[in-house]
């Protein structure tokens, strides 16, 4: 039987949805091999296409937030010291903006580096002018967005222990930071060039709780979906 799921497979269907369905779990590839009885290397390489599925998904569906509340966030990923620096300063870490639109979705994206010259453009081009009130820190990129036409900005100061001010907060962006970097680490380290791919993996995931959807059906779908595409 031709397998809907990846073209030129090998593995039969009832095989593949049992690794996806793992997969789904968030169970590693280690723990998969020896539930099914499969190969790690045969896992591996479906987990691989799993994620080149999801990250490919994400290219397509590029989020574009029309108006409502909007959090922002930038982050740090990697070490908690590299060469005696802490923080911002440390060399080798990787760069983040997060944003988050509350009863929608997240969308994260690396960056080169935290600056205004780099945020903004990227805030214009995903969040439209027309009532958006988005909710920030106090990093210093962010100043000006009342000048670049978004009326209502709202800011909390981390420095003085201040984390929401009502409906003022950006808990719903720092909460996937956190769900990443939890995530992230069970990996024990993810080679550069490979860390958008496991990003958007978690955006995905994190996305399909905010959206109560169930990842499983989701990734047959995309599957399918990206099989069909390539003819």
């Amino acid at each position: 039987m031709k397998n809907p799921y990846r073209k030129n497979s090998h593995l039969s269907v009832q095989k593949t949805r049992q690794i996806m369905k793992l997969f789904c779990e968030d169970l590693t590839a280690s723990t998969t091999s020896n539930l099914l009885n499969i190969e790690r290397k045969t896992v591996n390489r479906w987990y691989k296409y799993f994620r080149e599925v999801i990250y490919n998904h994400s290219k397509e569906t590029d989020l574009e937030i029309r108006g409502g509340v909007v959090e922002i966030d930038e982050s740090y990923f990697g070490a908690r010291r590299v060469r005696g620096k802490r923080g911002r300063g440390a060399s080798g870490k990787i760069k983040i903006l997060g944003l988050l639109k509350r009863e929608g979705e997240v969308y994260v994206r690396i960056v080169p580096d935290c600056s205004a010259e780099t945020l903004i453009p990227i805030i214009r081009d995903k969040v439209s002018l027309e009532n958006s009130k988005i909710n920030t820190d106090y990093w210093k990129s962010y100043d000006g967005l009342v000048d670049l036409g978004y009326k209502k900005h709202y800011r909390v100061k981390h420095s003085n222990n201040e984390f929401a001010r009502g409906k003022q907060h950006i808990n719903g962006i720092e909460s996937f930071r956190s769900y990443c970097k939890r995530r992230l680490a069970k990996f024990n380290g993810i080679k550069k060039e490979y860390y958008d791919i496991y990003l958007k993996e978690c955006e995905w995931r994190f996305n399909c709780g905010l959206l109560k959807q169930n990842k499983y059906k989701q990734l047959m779908k995309l599957c399918k979906n990206f099989t069909s595409s390539l003819g």
